[in-house]
C-alpha cells in the first residue's frame, strides 16, 4: 500500500501529495478524508478545477463529517448509485464553500477576539492589573 502524506494548506491547490494520489488512483477508488474543510478550503475556481480532477479519475470522496458520502462507498444500485453522487457533489460544494469562507474571515474574526480579550481582560481578570 502507498502512503501519502501532505502538509499542504487545503487553501493552497499546490499540492503535490494529493495530485501524486490522484495520478495513481484507477476508477472507484475510495479518498477517505476525515473532514471535508481538510480536502479543500480553496477558491470557487480552484475547487472546481480539483472537483474536475477528482472527476476525471473517478475518485470518490468519503469524508467522516459528510455522511451522504458513506453511502457511495458501498455498492448501490441503480437508483442510490445515480442520486447520491449529486446528493453528495452538491453537500461537498457546499461544505467547501463553508470551508473556504471560515478561511477569509479566520484573519477578522482573530482581530475582533483579541481586541474584545483585551477590552475585557481587566474586567475578567482584575489581579492582573
Amino acid at each position: 500500500m502507498t502512503s501519502y502524506v501532505e502538509n499542504e494548506s487545503g487553501a493552497n491547490l499546490a499540492r503535490p501529495e494529493l495530485f501524486r494520489l490522484l495520478s495513481d488512483a484507477r476508477p472507484c477508488d475510495i479518498l477517505l478524508i476525515e473532514q471535508a474543510d481538510h480536502l479543500s478550503r480553496l477558491t470557487a475556481a480552484d475547487w472546481q478545477k480539483l472537483r474536475t480532477k477528482l472527476d476525471v479519475r473517478q475518485v470518490r470522496v468519503v469524508a467522516m463529517d459528510l455522511p451522504t458520502s458513506w453511502i457511495l462507498a458501498a455498492s448501490a444500485d441503480d437508483f442510490t448509485g445515480r442520486m447520491f453522487p449529486s446528493i453528495n457533489g452538491m453537500m461537498q460544494d457546499v461544505l467547501i464553500a463553508v470551508a473556504r469562507k471560515g478561511y477569509e474571515d479566520l484573519p477578522a474574526n482573530r482581530l475582533t477576539m483579541f481586541s474584545t480579550a483585551m477590552k475585557l481582560g481587566n474586567k475578567i481578570c482584575p489581579q492582573a492589573q
